[in-house]
């Protein structure tokens, strides 16, 4: 009986643990995210949707800018997953590829700034703690996967987007590789 009582026990507790996380995403990460999505369109609207737009668009020429400093200042600014709404700058064609980018700095951006991703910081001091353990630098090593990190996102950006064109021909999607950046479509999304 005393099995039965444990297993019973130990199946509410699995509820009751799922309950806690959710419920630390209703008073933690989705009120911040609000907050964030306010601000940023408070910010937008202070500063004219037409000037951001304009700088995005002559920011997001070139691939180096599209998925490099985009993305970092995405994440390092707004931090995952808000960072990924930074790609509403960017024309069709680039979307795909941008957020690639995007969501491929989350992990190496923690080493330094731990802010952008915390909820990967465990996967980074593990590695890190065995790096100290061996006689690295947790410093050093983080300084390594920030480095690495942003050489394989502007691959990454860069492959996806050959990708994505591609299939965009493949599908007939010519309006979106035509497309520019649409102010108007913005001004929809942000109010």
């Amino acid at each position: 009986m005393d099995g039965i009582i444990t297993i019973a026990k130990g199946f509410i507790g699995l509820f009751n643990a799922g309950g806690k996380v959710f419920m630390s995403y209703m008073t933690g990460i989705i009120p911040l995210l609000v907050a964030l999505i306010t601000a940023i369109n408070a910010l937008i609207k202070l500063i004219g949707e037409e000037r951001v737009n304009k700088f995005m668009a002559k920011l997001t020429r070139f691939s180096v800018l599209r998925y490099l400093l985009l993305p970092f200042i995405a994440v390092f600014f707004f931090t995952n997953p808000m960072c990924y709404t930074a790609g509403r700058f960017l024309p069709e064609k680039y979307k795909p590829a941008y957020y690639d980018s995007a969501v491929s700095l989350v992990h190496p951006i923690t080493g330094l700034f731990p802010h952008a991703n915390s909820a990967e910081l465990f996967v980074f001091l593990g590695i890190a703690n065995g790096f100290a353990k061996a006689g690295g630098d947790k410093t050093e090593l983080a300084l390594y996967y920030i480095f690495v990190g942003l050489i394989v996102i502007w691959m990454r950006g860069i492959i996806t987007e050959r990708i994505s064109i591609h299939f965009f021909k493949k599908s007939g999607n010519f309006e979106a590789l035509n497309a520019k950046l649409d102010v108007n479509s913005l001004e929809k999304t942000a109010s």
